[in-house]
């Protein structure tokens, strides 16, 4: 059975990385100021981060199947209805794009990190949001 406390532990925690991006994080200045690429690349990377937590503590405990990487925990979650179809697409290319921030497998761009802030932040929010929907009865 799913630890609920420990399930919104993790989606509020989603909750405040995302507020902070959209309230103290300066993307327009990602490009040019150091301190201001660090803040936001390690903010979105544990917001990710904790997406993924939720996905595979559910995953697991629900026993939604055995995922072969981080996309498939999201893939089970929309196959077993825990998640719209809708987010599938995004939630899997954040997947990969936190691979990226962590392991450095490429050069991190910073265009691309700024679009992700500046317009996926609403994906994280629908993550948590339809969690929370199958988690509180």
């Amino acid at each position: 059975m799913t630890d609920v406390e420990l399930v919104a532990k993790r989606l509020a925690f989603i909750e405040t990385c995302v507020r902070e991006l959209r309230e103290i994080a300066r993307p327009e200045l990602i490009a040019t100021d150091v301190r201001e690429e660090r803040f936001i690349i390690h903010t979105l990377q544990l917001a990710i981060q904790a997406a993924l937590d939720v996905a595979s503590h559910i995953v697991a405990d629900e026993r939604l199947g055995e995922p072969e990487n981080n996309a498939q925990l999201f893939k089970l979650l929309i196959i077993n209805r825990w998640l719209p179809e809708s987010l599938g697409d995004s939630l899997r290319a954040m997947a990969g794009f936190r691979n990226i921030l962590v392991h450095g497998y490429q050069s991190v761009d910073k265009a691309l990190v700024r679009d992700v802030v500046e317009h996926r932040l609403e994906d994280l929010l629908t993550f948590v949001a339809e969690i929370r929907v199958r988690l509180v009865p």
